[in-house]
């Protein structure tokens, strides 16, 4: 089984930034990537992810209307962009990717579904999983990982030399 890392404690936004610029560093680099990245959307009420390597820009949220206070998560949107993302790490396509990121175990993956299967695959099949978590899905996150993810801080270059870590690990 390989690692996990995961960022936390900062808002969605800043996490965001985070994962995409340790996601363009590493294919700057010729990582083979795969996963999702959050995106910022061009309206507030929507909710964007960035399939890796370099894919579509899906729209995972759905509308609720002006006065609704319920969640606006489309579950079928994120399964289909969990399905996506597990085509890019089927080894029998090619090489595996280097890393598996998630841009957030989110209440979805705290109840079992969305990228959460993935991760668990990702890590048997011995790829590395970089994700962000927010502090109200910590405790579902560490019953996830039983104890064994690695907190990284919020911060490209040291979140960088983890991933680095973890490819040295599995080449070696």
């Amino acid at each position: 089984m390989s690692a996990i890392g995961f960022v936390t404690g900062a808002s969605g936004a800043w996490l965001n930034a985070v994962l995409a610029g340790v996601a363009e560093a590493l294919s700057a680099e010729g990582w083979r990537l795969a996963g999702a990245l959050g995106d910022s959307p061009a309206s507030p009420d929507r909710m964007m992810l960035r399939l890796l390597p370099g894919g579509p820009l899906l729209c995972i949220s759905q509308v609720l209307g002006a006065h609704a206070a319920g969640c606006r998560l489309d579950t079928q949107a994120l399964e289909g962009a969990v399905g996506l993302a597990e085509a890019a790490i089927d080894t029998a396509q090619g090489t595996r990717p280097a890393l598996l990121i998630v841009n957030r175990f989110g209440k979805t993956e705290a109840a079992g579904r969305g990228f959460r299967p993935l991760i668990g695959r990702a890590l048997v099949q011995g790829i590395p999983v970089l994700i962000a978590v927010s502090p109200s899905n910590m405790a579902a996150f560490s019953a996830f990982t039983e104890g064994f993810a690695n907190p990284l801080p919020a911060d490209a270059g040291q979140v960088l030399a983890w991933c680095r870590e973890q490819a040295a690990a599995t080449r070696g």
